[in-house]
């Protein structure tokens, strides 16, 4: 078996309209900024479609399609299953990247491979197959039109293979379709949709043929054993591994952050039979997560059908539950067995489905949805799948139906990605979050609403430290992104290191309330850093992983900008803004006009949201970002 010391640094790039590969290596220079994972695959696709991204079709054949395997990928680090796919959604217009720890992954980066790009479109439904030998084509055939479940089984024979593939969903154009890899998903803003336009049925990797070691063994294994010590101790970690992400049901209840009939009301009692405690002791549940993982968030349990599921993340319970005024989980985990084999990202379909009862309770649209009604959910899920009846209408997106329609104030988007599970007026910091996030209503941006309404460090109605905090959190995100671990390690990684630990934690609060600053720079994340230093062989301090993070974010802004977006698009629906009683008892609206100026100058960006030539240079950004941004930015 080969060995590879970090990385392969090899990279195939697939023209599927040709059906040719090539390989290809990074420059040190990208390696060295940009890391792996999300970040490198952004540069890339920026290099290739320079100034045609702006008006570049999502779904035109020159739409590139990366998948990246980051750093962590097979070497034993915590959570060291995942990989990224980047490129342009066919659903927001804007630049998309999602992560999945299925294991495609782990074959891809075993067979030799650090990353694929996929352009082109073939003449015929297809499936690729890539080894350690390179790549091969041959015709989906009947593959084609068969749900991801028994299209995987046909696909997948033996261990060493992992396989990513789209349903009908993404066959048929669903704007936010995802791609499958086991039983794990890329889930935000139609990456399926874009495969689905190329007809390509799937991709597979046949694996195991490389064995990944770190450039610095001993290093590794020091930082590795302190890694995974912090991830296990921490109390979110702890949580989430007894029950899941459902975890943050019964929170969200008291916080307020609970969508409740489309986001109207932000907290019922009733949503409390949908947390994870509830569904571990009616499931019985037990772990089923991405291998290797530290974490254990993933679950499954047997349902009273007598079928064994995986428990639905926190998101589709959110969604699918008191979202809809519906809070049975047994028909909830129903929906998301169809909606995994159909391939239709469960957050989007959810908030599109919401905002159609709404739009059919106030009349601006007939429909047989409604709140509370469950019994034709199913052939709802099919119809959208197949684009047929109402589906045909579903199938777009809350943004373009709310434009079509009316009820733009209401639906649950921001620049078309739908919101995740979190009411904003629960914490102004998840509002920004959501206002500002470069791929649209995406949480786990920043995801403030942890420290706002999970371990209550800073307060949920103020703007005091929010931008400072949205700032922070979403550079040190994307470094992470690009690395390629879970996110939900960030909080061992940060909050276990002796100074937080130990630290009171009223203290704590006052300093991260107060004095966001002077927290952020005595937090410790040397570990996660390190990690990356002793993998690739190329040092990199906790600053300079914080640096790379931004040079990331500040990249895809940019290239936003070059799609369109403007600072108009920063802000959030006017639910948000204007309606202010709720069932919950504290009265609230997100101040976001405030908030994003604030972040604007905390990040560096002009009143325009565009980043200021300093910052630029100073990410050494200028000779990189598309031409028509650096003239608006002057």
């Amino acid at each position: 078996m080969k060995t590879i010391r970090g990385e392969s640094k090899k990279y195939l790039e697939i023209d599927l309209g040709k059906r040719s590969w090539s390989v290809f290596s990074p420059t040190e220079a990208d390696l060295r900024d940009y890391i792996g994972g999300k970040g490198l695959g952004l540069k890339m696709i920026h290099d290739r479609l320079g100034n045609r991204l702006g008006a570049l079709d999502p779904l035109d054949p020159d739409n590139i399609l990366a998948f990246m395997m980051g750093t962590f990928l097979a070497t034993g680090a915590p959570c060291s299953a995942r990989f990224a796919g980047v490129t342009k959604s066919p659903l927001t217009g804007i630049m998309v990247a999602a992560s999945c720890g299925g294991p495609f992954g782990m074959a891809c980066k075993t067979a030799g491979w650090d990353g694929v790009l996929v352009s082109g479109q073939a003449a015929e439904p297809t499936v690729v197959h890539i080894d350690e030998a390179g790549v091969r084509f041959e015709a989906a055939g009947e593959l084609w039109s068969m749900e991801t479940g028994p299209a995987q089984s046909r696909l997948v024979d033996n261990p060493r293979q992992g396989a990513l593939l789209i349903g009908p969903a993404g066959e048929n154009g669903v704007l936010y379709s995802v791609i499958r890899s086991g039983h794990r998903y890329l889930g935000r803003g139609g990456m399926g949709t874009v495969m689905g336009a190329k007809n390509l049925k799937a991709i597979v990797a046949t694996g195991l043929s490389c064995r990944i070691e770190p450039a610095d063994p001993v290093a590794f294994a020091r930082l590795n054993k302190k890694a995974r010590t912090m991830i296990n101790r921490n109390a979110f970690v702890r949580s989430y591994r007894a029950y899941g992400t459902n975890f943050g049901v019964n929170p969200g209840v008291d916080a307020g952050y609970a969508p409740v009939r489309n986001f109207r009301d932000r907290t019922d009692e009733r949503c409390r039979n949908l947390s994870g405690e509830a569904m571990a002791e009616r499931y019985h549940t037990t772990h089923a997560v991405c291998a290797p993982c530290t974490v254990l968030c993933g679950h499954k349990g047997t349902y009273p059908d007598g079928v064994k599921r995986h428990i639905p993340e926190y998101e589709t319970i959110g969604l699918w539950g008191g979202n809809l005024m519906n809070f049975d989980p047994d028909i909830i985990g129903s929906w998301n067995d169809r909606m995994n084999e159909l391939g239709i990202d469960t957050i989007s379909c959810g908030a599109t489905v919401g905002w159609a009862m709404e739009a059919a309770e106030k009349g601006l649209r007939p429909s047989q949805l409604a709140f509370g009604r469950t019994d034709n959910i199913a052939g709802i899920l099919d119809d959208i799948a197949w684009r047929r009846g109402e589906g045909a209408d579903l199938a777009l997106g809350s943004r373009r139906l709310a434009l079509k329609y009316g009820g733009l104030d209401f639906a649950a988007q921001v620049k078309g990605l739908e919101m995740a599970a979190y009411d904003p007026r629960a914490g102004w910091g998840q509002g920004l979050n959501y206002a500002v996030a470069n791929r649209g209503g995406c949480h786990l941006n920043a995801y403030p609403i942890a420290l706002e309404a999970l371990f209550k460090f800073i307060p949920q109605y103020s703007t005091l430290s929010k931008a400072s905090w949205v700032a922070f959190m979403e550079d040190l995100f994307s470094a992470t992104n690009s690395t390629q671990t879970c996110q939900f390690t960030i909080f061992g990684y940060l909050l276990e290191p002796p100074i937080a630990r130990f630290t009171p934690k009223p203290l704590l609060k006052l300093a991260m309330t107060l004095l966001p600053e002077v927290a952020q720079l005595v937090l410790d994340w040397s570990a996660l850093s390190g990690l990356v230093s002793a993998i690739t062989g190329r040092p990199i301090g906790m600053r300079a992983f914080l640096k790379s993070g931004r040079r990331t974010h500040v990249l895809e802004r940019c290239m936003n900008l070059a799609c369109g977006i403007t600072a108009a698009d920063d802000t959030l629906p006017r639910r948000f803004l204007e309606e202010a009683i709720t069932k919950h008892p504290v009265k609230s609206v997100v101040p976001i006009e405030s908030l994003v100026k604030a972040y604007y100058r905390k990040k560096g960006y002009d009143a325009d949201g565009v980043p200021t030539p300093r910052l630029l240079r100073r990410l050494g950004l200028p000779s990189l970002v598309l031409p028509s941004v650096v003239g608006a930015a002057r």
